[in-house]
């Protein structure tokens, strides 16, 4: 099968590139490339790559593709935070939009790459996809609005399916350092400290990047009548955790660590535990092979091997937003963060 991937050259798309292809598909790649210099460890997937805004595709880069893997977009709540009007236009009005060239095209399977995001403050309970929504950022509003316009597109030609991711982690040659277990770890390694933010209390749902891959490739090859207008949180159930216990587990691996938490701690309105069990009894080819424990084991040894510091994953070339700040202060990128 001939598959497009959005946003390939991003955390997720590096790692999932190699695995459609170990599958025998043919990948196109499709990213604006803000990040190509954050190369943190490894290399980049040699494909065939449409370097464009995803803002301005047009119905000829679809010519021949067969599946959408939609990744591309601003990736997480501090760029959704920045720019809210562009959050809206990026991850929301263009990804409508590129559900609609696609149907044009006759592009069949269309997989958005959405979020547990979309659940946002919803305390406690175990929430199945049909949860309501109660996003608290401009990127979990933006994640239930592209659902809502994509499944106004299904039809019998047209299949759009919802992954809701769960909070990724783990080692990617694009290694984010802003989200929880990877930062945790980090400041762990590099000072010390398991430097918590918040007091400790939300509830995540946290899932490997490998597994997030694994999961797009079991939605790619399951039947249609599977996957028609479908939406699964993608995880493991047991995989929920307090930000506390992720600290817990984080200073019982790292040696010579401490807890400390900052002195503006407080309780984070961003508060779910998402129950998983739709994908492991529906996508039967989904097989995560991650836990938390593991997933900071390999963070651990991976910066002791690569020698990790904190002005790496705290600086511009590893912190997704300071580097978009870094490259409109450079002239790189105007306002509307495209390229000059």
């Amino acid at each position: 099968m001939k598959v497009l991937v959005t946003g390939n050259n991003g955390y997720i798309g590096v790692l999932l590139v190699p695995m459609l292809q170990q599958q025998g598909h043919e990948v196109v790649g499709l990213d604006t490339n803000y990040f190509v210099e954050c190369l943190y460890d490894g290399e980049l997937p040699k494909i065939r790559t449409i370097a464009k805004d995803l803002r301005d595709v047009v119905l000829t880069d679809l010519d021949g593709i067969e599946a959408i893997i939609h990744l591309a977009g601003l990736s997480n709540d501090p760029l959704g935070d920045y720019k809210p009007g562009l959050t809206e236009e990026i991850n929301d009005v263009a990804s409508v939009k590129l559900g609609q060239l696609a149907k044009k095209a006759g592009v069949e399977r269309f997989i958005f790459a959405s979020s547990c995001s979309n659940y946002g403050a919803a305390g406690d309970n175990f929430l199945t996809e049909e949860a309501g929504f109660n996003p608290v950022t401009p990127y979990g509003i933006s994640k239930v609005k592209v659902e809502e316009g994509l499944m106004l597109l299904a039809d019998n030609n047209f299949c759009p399916t919802y992954l809701r991711a769960s909070t990724a982690y783990g080692v990617s040659p694009l290694l984010r350092f802003d989200l929880v277990v990877n930062n945790l770890t980090a400041w762990a390694y590099t000072s010390g400290l398991v430097y918590l933010k918040s007091d400790g209390s939300p509830w995540r749902p946290i899932v490997h990047v490998e597994d997030i891959c694994r999961a797009y490739v079991a939605a790619l090859h399951a039947p249609k009548e599977t996957v028609y207008n479908e939406a699964f949180n993608v995880g493991t159930t047991t995989e929920n955790y307090q930000i506390r216990e992720l600290a817990d587990m984080v200073q019982e691996i790292v040696p010579n660590s401490r807890i400390e938490y900052a002195e503006d701690a407080g309780p984070d309105k961003r508060c779910y535990r998402v129950n998983c069990n739709k994908i492991a009894t529906v996508l039967h080819e989904f097989k995560p092979q991650w836990t938390a424990r593991r997933g900071i084991e390999e963070l651990y040894e991976t910066y002791q091997r690569v020698g990790l510091t904190v002005d790496d994953f705290e600086g511009e070339r590893y912190k997704r937003i300071a580097h978009i700040k870094k490259l409109v202060d450079q002239g790189k990128l105007d306002n509307h963060l495209r390229w000059k």
